[in-house]
């Protein structure tokens, strides 16, 4: 593996800077592309990664849930379209490419774990474009794998959980919803995961998530339990608060899939968030 360069598109992200990472520590040889000089919606800078990577990790995304409402074309280009081009392009060099995708593909009416078969039908704009990139990909015909997460945290970006703690430093009153429940998943975890994919290059789908399933409220209680910061918090429902995109209510990913590739038992979502908290 350590002669074939890899590529990680959005590698300056919340996740793609957790895989950069990752792939240091297992010696692997990686590149890392990303705006202003990489811009995945651009055919040529697509063409020339293609032209040089043997594998390619699309962690480049649109991922503002809510102005993707009003940028739905925009956020179209870079999820849906720019991956089915890169696809084109993979297929016709034979090169395999990882797409991490999300849970939002799916409505969040089921009363139980998503499994990787079960039909998505997104409710927000973003879900369709990140279930169209999929789409596309698979039309390509191109061999790839695709990886959905959810609820992901890292230190590289802005998530639920950094948006909790600053809200809570400024001593604002704060209101959790208690009707989404999800697993929060630390984009380091999906990180070691990636490696573990890359020698066997698998195609397929797979839900990746830690393990464990607790509402949003229940979350942030832990958060501010763990940091000992007293704030005036309150748990509502997500009907309380309207946003400008709908958020599935059951997010819960069945991992077993994966679980089994992997080998070994996914880490419950505690701990993960313990250490997170423990290096801010």
């Amino acid at each position: 593996m350590a002669e074939q360069l890899i590529a990680i598109l959005g590698g300056r992200g919340m996740l793609g800077s957790d895989v950069a990472r990752a792939f240091t520590e297992n010696r692997l040889n990686f590149q890392v592309f990303d705006l202003p000089e990489f811009d995945i919606t651009n055919s040529q800078h697509l063409q020339n990664i293609v032209n040089r990577a043997e594998i390619i990790i699309n962690c480049a995304a649109y991922t503002n849930v809510d102005k993707a409402q009003t940028e739905a074309n925009l956020a179209y280009e870079v999820n849906a379209e720019a991956v089915g081009r890169l696809g084109n392009l993979a297929r016709d060099r034979g090169r395999w490419i990882l797409h991490i995708s999300t849970d939002f593909v799916f409505d969040g009416k089921l009363e139980r774990a998503y499994v990787e078969t079960d039909a998505p039908n997104p409710i927000n704009s973003y879900g369709r474009t990140k279930l169209a990139g999929e789409q596309l990909l698979a039309e390509s015909g191109c061999r790839h794998c695709i990886m959905r997460t959810e609820w992901t945290y890292g230190k590289g970006g802005n998530n639920f959980i950094t948006k909790l703690i600053a809200r809570a430093k400024q001593g604002k009153e704060l209101k959790v919803v208690d009707d989404q429940i999800g697993a929060p998943t630390a984009t380091t975890e999906v990180a070691k995961v990636i490696c573990k994919l890359l020698p066997g290059r698998p195609q397929n789908i797979f839900h990746f998530a830690a393990s464990g399933y607790v509402s949003r409220f229940e979350v942030a209680k832990f958060i501010f339990e763990k940091l000992g910061i007293s704030v005036n918090l309150s748990s509502c429902k997500s009907s309380d608060y309207p946003t400008p995109a709908q958020r599935p209510l059951n997010s819960r990913l069945d991992c077993g899939k994966i679980q089994a590739v992997l080998g070994e038992n996914i880490e419950n979502w505690q701990d993960p968030l313990s250490r997170f908290l423990k290096s801010l």
